[in-house]
């Protein structure tokens, strides 16, 4: 099947962030035949409008780029870039939009005019965001904006989403508390900047679970490093960590307790702490009037809960109404892993949505 081959071929050729030239020329070779026209909004993108002569358009986005993993899958068609690897699927969510394309492509009528989205740079630093603001979704009269991830861990082949929260924001969290060290004999010279952080990081734990269960958020600290020698006071501090949550207030609120932690601990210590909040992404939060529209004509399982993790999607659902979804892999290697890989054959069950939901009035 040419989608398996697509996925299989583009699997061999990864390439990270926004500069991906054998990707992107595989892309246009394969739309450059199909009634369409192919052009880039940004230099690094490509895009490909099907005019069916409709009112409006539909949008649909793959990402594009792979992550800095050293493949040990053990496929034949395993990456030949050494230290890149399609660990996250996005090979996948190509061959699916390409499938979609020559399918459109075999039409002569659709209730909507067509617009496919190629980017870069989703793992890093931001692909869809440029895209956005190029103005291309206003240009082309996208009405509405669609995607989907491979998901490891849910039902193999069945399509998942739900209403509202689907994928969190995230704002990486650095901190860094500045002590004085001393001999731990004369600890009453120093200021254990240790002491401090441990502090910071008990009480910041404290204020994330504070929230009622049915806030979606999350607050969690995974590198902590701090001293120079077992017998002297840590002069210096330094934690990261992530901030995540679906409603832009709690979010804000997480933020400023944070900083008021901070001030706590300097008042109490005689240190200095400084914290610095990265920008991230937004939530994907799936608009529920496309939803319920949508649910209408299109079949898929309710999620019961959000995922935590995050998506720049949500950059376009800032732009236009957008839904995003999950096709389930089954029990295969989680994302990111050296050894993730999936059964490809569940590819076609992406291209049935996405030429689905194509012919929808929304």
């Amino acid at each position: 099947m040419q989608i398996i081959s697509d996925r299989r071929a583009l699997h061999r050729i990864p390439e990270l962030e926004l500069a991906l030239p054998q990707t992107m020329e595989y892309l246009r070779n394969s739309l450059r035949e199909l009634r369409c026209r192919v052009f880039s909004p940004t230099a690094e993108s490509l895009c490909a409008y099907f005019d069916f002569g409709a009112a409006q358009t539909l949008a649909f986005r793959a990402d594009c780029d792979a992550l800095p993993v050293c493949e040990r899958s053990g496929a034949e068609y395993a990456s030949t870039h050494p230290g890149v690897m399609h660990a996250c699927g996005h090979d996948g969510h190509m061959a699916i939009l390409l499938e979609l394309a020559r399918r459109l492509d075999a039409k002569k009528e659709n209730k909507n005019n067509i617009l496919l989205i190629f980017q870069p740079g989703e793992e890093a630093p931001g692909g869809a965001k440029p895209i956005c603001d190029s103005g291309v979704l206003a240009e082309y009269h996208v009405k509405a904006i669609f995607g989907l991830h491979l998901w490891p861990g849910l039902q193999k082949g069945k399509i998942f989403t739900r209403a509202n929260e689907l994928m969190s924001s995230a704002t990486e969290v650095t901190v860094d508390i500045y002590g004085r060290s001393a001999h731990i004999a004369k600890a009453e010279q120093g200021v254990d900047a240790t002491e401090a952080a441990v502090t910071f990081y008990t009480r910041a734990y404290e204020m994330e679970k504070s929230y009622a269960p049915d806030v979606y958020r999350l607050l969690k600290f995974g590198k902590f490093e701090s001293g120079t020698a077992r017998n002297a006071l840590s002069a210096h501090c330094h934690m990261e960590g992530s901030l995540r949550a679906f409603q832009e207030e709690i979010l804000a609120q997480m933020r400023s307790n944070l900083l008021a932690i901070a001030a706590q601990i300097e008042a109490e210590f005689g240190c200095e702490a400084k914290i610095h909040f990265s920008e991230g992404y937004p939530a994907v939060m799936n608009d529920p009037a496309l939803y319920r529209a949508l649910h209408k004509q299109v079949a898929w399982e309710e999620l019961s809960a959000p995922s935590m993790t995050a998506e720049d999607f949500a950059c376009y659902q800032r732009c236009v109404p957008g839904l995003f979804f999950f096709l389930g892999l089954g029990d295969v290697p989680a994302l990111h892993s050296d050894n993730f890989d999936f059964d490809d054959a569940l590819l076609c069950k992406g291209a049935d949505l996405f030429e689905t939901v194509a012919e929808v009035e929304v």
